[in-house]
């Protein structure tokens, strides 16, 4: 029996395979239902150049596209006849691959250089980019290169950083942020995101929280923006109020007196709570939802904390201790980990027997510094280590989609920002953004 490939060739159907393209992407990335035959040693580089072929039929203009394939779900990483019989998929009936647009930056910006070893980055906020250093400064970057604003104060490396995000974002209000720092405490930064200027604005913060008695590992804000929690090597996560005026149920407040080249008087406050049960150093927190905190550990653990109740509802035991911590995937339900071996661990708790993880991924050569999930995609994370790569992940197949290797030094920091870049900050004193980045 003879099948005519897509170059109208007449070629014997033991070296052929009848497909069909679909795909959910829109015009102009929708080929032609109809099914051709295909020669079934093709990779994922050949399989893009036959949709590439189908879509610039007619089109002059067209660019050729990098794709991904997926077959019943699962990205294809090897040749479609390997793929089919790893699987037990026959070739006898026309078979249905979907394409994607591939994952994977296609453009570096210009390192935007630091005065010692970028620890911590947020890209939560599509206006600019939060760093903490080890210099003990942090700093606002509203694009690569370009610094607007340094957040001074900070007596030893900040450690953590995050955006404190309202639900409602007001017209013409001030950006709070949040600093954890080696000092032993956290600060509370405002500042116009919207502003513009030839120079660098040196601003201080407006409120300093004071209550570990050890370094700060990780701060985190609440969805609804008016308060953070932290976590400490006293083994000890503290919660704080966030809003400038609301002071809360704080232990003490102290007010300096307004100097007249500060905005705002400072404001020292204690935590309104703090929440007990890890053994060692609090590596990470997360504030997924108002009710509930998840917190990584150096004890070899992950816990899930009910707020209210200042209890963990959830304790899962890792074999490594444990450095980085996300939440989100498919119901902003996976967590994701890493520590002190290569190995990136997905858990689903929502799924019987949860202590095991249901992902794990084993690509990176050392510590695996942060892990961040995509905002808006169910499938795909980025993750940073110490062999100074970063990686991209899709849970559909064991393999990175992308490894960013401009790094020159251990990574210690990596986010996403704007859903279309990379950003990651490490011991080479670099903010390195990788944009262009086609998740969704």
């Amino acid at each position: 029996m003879a099948g005519m490939d897509i170059d109208g060739n007449v070629e014997e159907a033991a070296r052929r395979v009848q497909v069909r393209f679909v795909t959910k992407l829109k015009a102009p990335f929708k080929a032609p239902p109809t099914s051709i035959a295909i020669p079934s040693n093709l990779t994922r580089l050949g399989l893009s150049s036959i949709v590439n072929n189908l879509l610039k039929a007619g089109k002059d203009d067209w660019n050729p596209e990098p794709f991904d394939f997926l077959i019943d779900g699962e990205l294809v990483r090897m040749s479609l006849e390997e793929f089919l019989l790893a699987k037990g998929i026959s070739a006898e009936k026309i078979l249905e691959i979907e394409y994607i647009r591939a994952v994977a930056p296609r453009k570096e910006e210009e390192p935007s250089l630091h005065d010692d070893w970028v620890s911590a980055v947020d890209g939560s906020n599509s206006k600019f980019v939060l760093t903490g250093c080890y210099d003990g400064f942090g700093r606002i970057w509203k694009a690569a290169g370009s610094c607007t604003h340094l957040l001074e104060g900070h007596t030893d490396a900040i450690t953590s950083v995050c955006v404190v995000k309202p639900r409602v974002a007001q017209n013409g209000a001030d950006q709070i942020v949040a600093t954890a720092s080696k000092d032993r405490t956290l600060r509370l930064w405002k500042f116009d995101a919207d502003e513009s200027s030839d120079q660098i604005k040196r601003i201080r913060a407006f409120k300093i929280l004071h209550g570990h008695n050890a370094s700060v590992q990780s701060v985190a804000a609440n969805p609804a923006g008016d308060m953070v929690c932290s976590g400490s090597w006293d083994s000890q996560i503290a919660l704080w109020q966030a809003s400038g005026s609301d002071t809360g149920d704080v232990v003490s407040v102290k007010k300096r007196k307004k100097n007249a080249d500060e905005e705002d008087p400072q404001v020292e406050e204690e935590a309104k709570s703090t929440l007990v049960g890890h053994t060692q150093c609090v590596s990470s927190v997360v504030w997924s939802q108002d009710e509930t905190i998840y917190s990584a550990s150096w004890d070899h653990t992950i816990r899930r904390w009910d707020v209210e109740m200042g209890k963990d509802s959830l304790n899962l035991y890792c074999d490594k201790v444990v450095n980085c911590l996300d939440v989100g995937g498919e119901g902003s339900s996976l967590i994701a980990g890493g520590g002190s071996d290569p190995v990136l661990r997905i858990w689903d708790p929502r799924k019987p027997g949860s202590s095991a993880p249901v992902y794990q991924f084993s690509s990176h050569s050392s510590w695996i510094s942060a892990c961040k999930w995509h905002e808006k995609s169910w499938f795909h994370l980025v993750s940073a280590s110490y062999d100074g790569k970063v990686m991209l992940w899709d849970l559909r197949t064991a393999w990175p989609l992308a490894v960013i290797d401009t790094h020159k030094d251990k990574v210690l920091c990596a986010d996403w920002w704007k859903g279309e870049s990379v950003i990651s900050g490490g011991a080479d004193s670099k903010l390195c953004i990788s944009s262009d980045v086609c998740v969704l």
